[in-house]
């Protein structure tokens, strides 16, 4: 299903007050650079740290290239907590001036007001920024984040196991094909009973509304009369996609159902799997010894576009982080000029360089002819994206939608589970925190 990503402009029925940009740029406008004194706090999620050290080394050094009286204090943040920490930042008078944000968070923030607004015309490619990622960072015809990086699912899948199992090391680009060579996969190693063909979690979401996305489904739609979000779960096309995402987890699963994805990556490392619905950057999980991945298993492990119904490729949720300025810091200035250094053409080529999807398609292009990253770049133009809806973090926090699998896992049937998900969804959809 080619989804068209709804723009967050089109729910601007939601009465809700947006602050206005900080003004350091008025009190800083006409100053000499080189005359600014004081100091930029900008958190950073710990990938920079561990994967991309050397870009935060090198818009620094940018940075105090132009303001050399301007202290950068990069502080890292973990994932798990991130947004707790920030909440309680943004409550009291010890905030960041820059902050990265997943996609998905994004827009919780830009409603309470907590983003400065953005010139995309300071930023590099501006013009061919990734829309699923634009769309993030947009309300009402303005734009509160910057685009920073892409990401996208793909199949991650053992060569030696596919080539011992079916003679072949390559993965089948149908799902028709596939499923006969996971069958085959599965006979293989059947003496092992915790051996998963295909490990795919029953609370992993992301997957299962790839298939909701393949079938012409989605979790909710926005109605342009009404002015609000409606679920869209309990739809034929959603509840199409939902059994047949629930069928293989039951079929090829043979782990421990019930779980989530976040440690998929260490099941295909203990070799109790030989495939993976993943985002790329986890085929390096596999092999990576630091990050309790199975060093000997490099070269083995590869990746592919995911088959998905009816012969076409597995829509993906398209992933990724976003960069934002606090409206209140009165470093407004400072912050975008920061920004738009560590987005620049530069750094986003150095991403790039590294696998990592770039946050613009004129850089995305050449990394769809590269081995490596072909099939996570070729699934960013059909991608879903998740509700842009004021109550979407709410619902997130509160797991309907991995509640709504575990419970047809469990026994329930997919209308049932699916109505009872819609309502709760429904409740808290048009609610902005």
């Amino acid at each position: 299903m080619k989804r068209k990503l709804i723009s967050a402009i089109g729910v601007a029925g939601m009465m809700v007050s947006i602050a206005a940009c900080g003004g350091s740029d008025d009190g800083a406008s006409g100053q000499d650079p080189k005359d600014r004194k004081g100091e930029l706090t900008v958190w950073l999620m710990v990938d920079a740290q561990s994967s991309w050290p050397e870009l935060v080394k090198q818009a620094n050094a940018d940075f105090n290239k132009k303001y050399p009286g301007v202290k950068v204090n990069v502080q890292y943040q973990q994932w798990a907590d991130k947004t707790k920490k920030l909440d309680a930042a943004l409550s009291g008078d010890k905030f960041p001036d820059v902050v990265e944000l997943g996609n998905t968070e994004t827009m919780t923030y830009i409603l309470n007001g907590a983003l400065g607004e953005i010139d995309e015309k300071k930023y590099d490619n501006s013009d061919t920024w990734i829309k699923g990622l634009k769309d993030t960072c947009s309300y009402e015809g303005k734009l509160y984040c910057v685009p920073y990086y892409a990401g996208a699912r793909v199949a991650i899948y053992n060569k030696d196991m596919f080539k011992a199992g079916t003679g072949s090391d390559q993965l089948p680009t149908t799902e028709d094909d596939l499923l006969k060579a996971l069958d085959k996969v599965q006979a293989k190693y059947k003496k092992d009973n915790a051996f998963s063909a295909l490990y795919l979690p029953g609370r992993y979401w992301y997957a299962a509304m790839s298939y909701v996305a393949a079938y012409g489904g989605q979790i909710a739609s926005y109605d342009e009369g009404s002015k609000e979000w409606k679920a869209a779960l309990s739809t034929p096309e959603a509840q199409q996609g939902i059994q047949h995402f629930v069928d293989l987890v039951k079929k090829y699963n043979h782990g421990d159902q019930t779980k989530d994805e976040q440690d998929h990556a260490n099941v295909m490392a203990n070799e109790k799997t030989a495939m993976l619905y993943g985002n790329g950057w986890e085929a390096g999980s596999v092999v990576d010894s630091k990050a309790n991945g199975n060093a000997k298993l490099k070269d083995k492990i590869a990746v592919a576009g995911m088959p998905g119904p009816n012969g076409k490729a597995l829509p993906s949720f398209i992933g990724g982080s976003d960069l934002a300025t606090i409206s209140k810091s009165d470093n407004q200035d400072l912050a975008q000029d920061w920004i738009s250094m560590f987005t620049s053409e530069k750094s986003e080529a150095a991403l790039a360089a590294k696998d990592i999807l770039p946050n613009n398609t004129k850089q995305l292009e050449p990394l769809k002819a590269k081995p490596a990253t072909a099939p996570i770049a070729n699934a960013v133009p059909d991608a879903w994206f998740t509700p842009i809806a004021p109550g979407w973090a709410a619902i997130e926090k509160k797991e309907t939608l991995e509640t709504m699998l575990l419970d047809i896992l469990k026994g329930k049937s997919v209308a049932d589970a699916t109505k009872a998900a819609d309502a709760e969804i429904n409740s808290m959809i048009n609610e902005s925190a």
